[in-house]
């Protein structure tokens, strides 16, 4: 048995990191520059959101919860 992947939207932003971690193990965050963070969260399996409405705050806080997660 699988478990569903959830259904993620841009204010989801802990849910996201933790697939992001999930997903992108070898991953750093520091590593990562917004356009990159975007285009690797509209991959994630269940990312429901509309890509257009990915700003510079929603993505720099997803970015600060994952170092924050990954160190």
């Amino acid at each position: 048995m699988t478990e569903r992947e959830p259904e993620l939207f841009w204010d989801s932003t802990y849910a996201i990191v933790v697939s992001l971690m999930e997903h992108h193990p070898r991953r750093r965050p520091d590593d990562v520059g917004l356009e990159e963070l975007a285009a690797l969260v509209e991959a994630l399996p269940g990312f429901q959101d509309d890509p257009a409405l990915a700003n510079e705050r929603l993505l720099l806080d997803i970015l600060t919860v994952w170092y924050e997660e990954a160190t």
